[in-house]
């Protein structure tokens, strides 16, 4: 018989068990509700990335596929059904009575699996066939396959913000070079205006010279001496200006239209056709 002391003894070890117990279930429920923070964590920067490749998607042009329907299934194999002469050649060559009925205490030639009723249930496994050859039945497209052994939810959940952090490091990258414009993009908009109006300017130079060493041919000296001061500066400056607006506007972050400095633009093609022209003028004149 049990004394007292056994029994007290008995007692603080049950105590003890259950204070153990109750500290790993209050470690277990602090261990779920963290992962459950991160898991909402993670699903909120999943959900803001997704809005900035949507963003992205649309500046670039590209549109995503629509997602699938929930309930949608892949087809399943059609089977083709068998020719009319198949069904009378069978039951007579089962000894069948007339109407297609066996004989009573026989069985039929697909045995149970032929036996009126649902689809898919008789004697052979789904996928199979009487005559040895196998259908592959088709799985759900996009289902990971089960992993061997357990999984720990901590190191997916790690697994899960290393590659959301590295996502968010490229969609910056990209959302960094969307910013900048296409023509010159480590170009300032100043120096970028400015070599945009100076070559357009360069090459109403280079047209100027092509007239001015053509005048007298295709027309009069003084049309072409007007238009190499007063048409193509004017001409020059446009394509600047079309040029910076077509070119000089970023893909992202671009409300309103890129800085194209006008004055400055006006200035650079209006002065340089003079000044280039009168060079001209002067280094024709000593060399001849």
């Amino acid at each position: 018989m049990a004394t007292f002391a056994e029994y007290a003894a008995l007692a603080r070890q049950l105590a003890d068990q259950r204070r153990e117990t109750d500290r790993d279930a209050v470690a277990a429920d602090r261990h779920r509700s963290a992962l459950r923070a991160t898991l909402d964590q993670l699903t909120r920067r999943l959900d803001t990335q997704s809005h900035r490749l949507d963003q992205l998607g649309r500046a670039a042009g590209v549109t995503a596929d629509p997602p699938a329907a929930p309930g949608a299934r892949p087809a399943s194999p059609t089977v083709s059904p068998a020719p009319a002469g198949a069904g009378a050649s069978g039951a007579g060559a089962s000894g069948g009575r007339a109407g297609g009925s066996p004989e009573p205490g026989t069985a039929g030639a697909g045995g149970a699996a032929a036996a009126p009723g649902r689809s898919g249930v008789g004697a052979y496994p789904q996928g199979a066939t009487t005559t040895g050859a196998v259908v592959a039945v088709p799985t759900a497209a996009g289902v990971p396959a089960p992993r061997a052994g357990g999984v720990d939810p901590g190191a997916e959940l790690a697994e899960a913000r290393r590659l959301a952090d590295e996502a968010d490091r490229l969609i910056g990258l990209t959302e960094a070079v969307g910013r900048r414009p296409p023509l010159l993009p480590a170009w300032s908009p100043l120096a970028r205006a400015l070599a945009v109006y100076a070559a357009c300017a360069a090459a109403g130079v280079v047209l100027a010279l092509v007239l001015l060493g053509v005048a007298g041919v295709v027309a009069s000296p003084g049309a072409v001496y007007v238009a190499t001061c007063g048409a193509l500066p004017v001409l020059c400056f446009v394509a600047g200006y079309l040029v910076l607006g077509r070119w000089g506007r970023p893909a992202l972050g671009a409300d309103g239209p890129p800085p194209r400095f006008v004055p400055l633009g006006f200035v650079t093609c209006v002065l340089l056709m003079p000044l280039a022209y009168c060079g001209y003028l002067v280094l024709f004149r000593l060399l001849r």
